[in-house]
């Protein structure tokens, strides 16, 4: 049972790091980032299964693990409270061409960021994003002004005719 309990309480810590994270930073790492992220299993292993390194402790931690996994996608799944404080909300970061500050400010995301993310979706101005929202997943959808023509991003196909 302490192995159960070590891995739950790891996997707790974990889960609210995450989360104060926040959704940008993990849908846009940067490699030393992912090195970083990398490491945390090197210096939680020990800590988990307080040196034993039986294969009935690794294989108790790893279902515990998968098991908790399993149970806040279940959670998640059936109650929105649940999901709600699992998942972050989509925020505005771009409302008929005007940015909002307190937004991006809260996302800790640069209007260079913003600029990136409309120059990949086509679109050159600010003045012709209509929406700019932060996903839950950390990808920026860029939805543009009716009737402005939206350029194909390099090496995308362009239609014929």
């Amino acid at each position: 049972m302490d192995t159960v309990v070590r891995v739950a309480v790891i996997y707790l810590v974990l889960f609210a790091i995450f989360r104060v994270l926040g959704k940008r930073e993990l849908g846009a790492l940067t490699p030393f980032e992912l090195v970083t992220l990398m490491i945390i299993p090197e210096i939680v292993s020990q800590s988990l299964t307080d040196h034993d390194s039986s294969v009935t402790n690794a294989i108790v931690g790893a279902t515990t693990l998968c098991l908790l996994v399993f149970a806040t996608s279940l959670l998640t799944h059936r109650f929105p409270r649940v999901n709600a404080l699992t998942e972050s909300s989509p925020k505005l970061l771009v409302a008929h061409g005007r940015i909002l500050e307190a937004n991006m400010n809260v996302e800790r995301m640069s209007p260079d960021e913003l600029f990136s993310e409309m120059h990949r979706a086509g679109v050159a101005r600010l003045e012709d994003v209509e929406w700019a929202i932060l996903q839950s997943d950390g990808h920026v959808a860029i939805i543009p002004v009716r009737g402005v023509g939206v350029t194909a991003p390099s090496g995308a196909m362009q239609p014929a005719g």
